[in-house]
């Protein structure tokens, strides 16, 4: 196994992290319990299976070849030989509040000395449960790409085999000391033209007023919250009005922003906060082997209107305009400028590509698709799977959104002292769900 440069995607996660804004996603399965032992059963479980999952080997460490401009300042995914999976699985100790010990194990960064990724065993203390975070630095794997990982380490499932990825091309490596002034030159000369044309796309949305309670200065404090939903009631409403399962998901989240500003004092009048909404570049069955495969939509939500089937269409018509135009263009694909930057830039501007990011957009609302089949863990069959977004810079709320076995999983992360009432947000896409039923019974 030989090392393997990160692409600019996936660089640009990397050098956007700090202390305080930690860029790791994450998923919280819930499984039922078979047995009083089960949780330490889990664990140790998980930690022989990931010593046998190449990808979760992998550390990133910093590369300077001078004679590969792209690759000048960059880093490099490396297998670990010493790797010992002891250290990223943690048994802890039973709790009673799953999303407590979840939120306050989300603000902890990874250590990035060593592979990207955690995985904590959290044993419920009414013996019937335990549930397990998955962590996974977002240089290391988007949505997707977690998922293979995470699914590489419970029971195996009858999936079809993935088409693997055609091998690239050896890169040179050669070094030449004498271009270092214009690489460095080069790298923020593009670094400034990114953030122009990503300043353009913010300056373009401005027109409308985004909620100060989704924008706050950041903490670094996590606090983390899970709804469950019944995906026949989604339906119900699909059916009834048109559009995708999607739609009506974001919808939702639209819907219940409303409620949960004016219940707080904030006042929804005139707001319609910018959602990015991610767009995953995968093919169908083909494994990409690391990494981050993504461009995104970029909209209003209308939550402004009063009208909960006012604000569904709205929604479909400005993801149907987005579909048109597809995920390359658009104010939502400026994730794609990335790889337009070399990788020089991104470890310069990193930072200020993070701070970049709440002129962008003001919250964050992304799926994760989940397989239909059963997901166990030593027998133990998962009943619920809540995933969570890194929250940028700046913003307070980030919405993730999963669909298994009949239920709808929405996994919110928010910075803990923007938004010491996340409860109250989560019950509030509950009740809109009800009110869209209701809107559309004859």
């Amino acid at each position: 196994m030989t090392s393997d440069l990160l692409a600019p995607l996936d660089l640009a996660f990397w050098n956007m992290e700090s202390a305080e804004h930690p860029m790791h996603l994450g998923a919280l399965g819930v499984f039922e319990a078979r047995s009083p032992t089960a949780g330490a059963h889990a664990a140790d479980l998980l930690a022989a299976r990931a010593a046998a999952v190449p990808g979760l080997r992998m550390r990133i460490r910093d590369v300077w070849p001078l004679g590969h401009p792209t690759a000048f300042g960059g880093a490099a995914r490396e297998p670990v030989p010493d790797f010992d999976p002891l250290d990223h699985v943690t048994l802890h100790a039973p709790t009673a509040d799953f999303q407590t010990e979840a939120g306050r194990l989300m603000q902890r960064p990874l250590d990035r000395a060593r592979p990207p990724w955690e995985v904590h065993v959290l044993p419920g203390e009414d013996g019937v449960s335990f549930a397990v975070l998955f962590k996974f630095h977002h240089a290391l794997a988007d949505g997707l790409r977690a998922l293979t990982l995470a699914a590489a380490v419970l029971d195996p499932m009858d999936l079809p085999a993935p088409r693997p990825r055609p091998a690239e091309p050896p890169r040179g490596l050669l070094p030449d000391v004498r271009r270092l002034p214009g690489l460095v030159r080069g790298a923020l000369s593009d670094v400034g033209r990114a953030l122009d044309i990503g300043a353009s796309v913010a300056r373009s949305t401005l027109d409308v007023r985004s909620s100060a309670a989704l924008t706050a200065e950041s903490t670094g404090t996590r606090r983390t919250a899970g709804v469950a939903l019944d995906l026949d009631d989604v339906h119900r409403v699909r059916k009834a009005v048109g559009g995708t399962v999607n739609d009506v998901l974001i919808a939702v989240v639209a819907g219940a922003l409303r409620r949960w500003l004016d219940e707080r004092g904030d006042g929804s009048d005139g707001v319609a906060p910018r959602a990015l909404i991610p767009v995953s570049k995968r093919r169908p069955r083909t494994a990409h082997p690391q990494g981050n495969r993504l461009s995104g939509y970029l909209m209003r939500l209308p939550v402004a209107d009063p009208d909960p089937l006012g604000r569904l269409a709205a929604v479909r018509t400005a993801m149907n305009r987005n579909k048109d135009a597809g995920p390359g263009r658009g104010a939502g694909a400026v994730a794609l400028l990335a790889d337009h930057v070399p990788a020089l830039g991104h470890r310069l501007g990193g930072p200020l590509v993070g701070q970049a990011a709440r002129l962008w957009f003001d919250i964050l609302v992304t799926s994760v698709p989940l397989p239909s089949l059963g997901l166990k863990l030593g027998g133990n069959p998962v009943t619920e799977i809540y995933p969570y977004a890194p929250l940028a810079r700046g913003q307070s709320l980030a919405v993730a959104i999963s669909t298994y076995r009949g239920q709808v999983h929405y996994g919110l992360v928010a910075d803990a002292e923007a938004v010491p009432d996340l409860d109250r947000f989560a019950q509030a896409l509950s009740e809109e769900v009800e009110t869209l039923i209701t809107a559309c019974e004859p």
